[in-house]
């Protein structure tokens, strides 16, 4: 593991820590969790991909939320973790749990009718 992804699985580690105590925005829904955090190699930029369990409204509020905390999340993520320069923050809503959730249904509806189509099959030869 780089200096690059271990940065990045501590400024995830303390977002998550910043959401769930000291960022009281109505528009944060409850179920907000960071998927992943991607630090570019000069650590000017951090994408952080954030997973909102609720309709495409209360996905919305929590990515303008969470952006128009940036300012702030940026300095707290600066006093916790030593670095000579904190990355800038952008937010980018991440799906892809609801897509897994969404394909696993796919799954298993496919799998049940192909259950229910099985008939026994006789051996008239025997």
């Amino acid at each position: 593991m780089d200096r690059t992804d271990r940065i990045a699985e501590e400024i995830k580690k303390e977002l998550s820590e910043l959401i769930r105590y000291q960022i009281k925005d109505p528009r944060l829904p409850e179920f907000v969790s960071i998927t992943l955090v991607r630090v570019t190699k000069d650590l000017r930029y951090a994408k952080v991909y954030v997973s909102v369990l609720g309709d495409e409204e209360k996905k919305k509020g929590a990515i303008e939320a969470l952006t128009h905390a940036a300012g702030f999340i940026r300095h707290e993520i600066g006093q916790r973790i030593n670095l000579r320069y904190t990355p800038e923050i952008h937010f980018k809503l991440d799906d892809s749990i609801e897509h897994g959730m969404y394909v696993t249904k796919l799954i298993e509806e496919t799998v049940g009718q192909g259950k229910a189509s099985k008939t026994p099959v006789s051996d008239e030869n025997e």
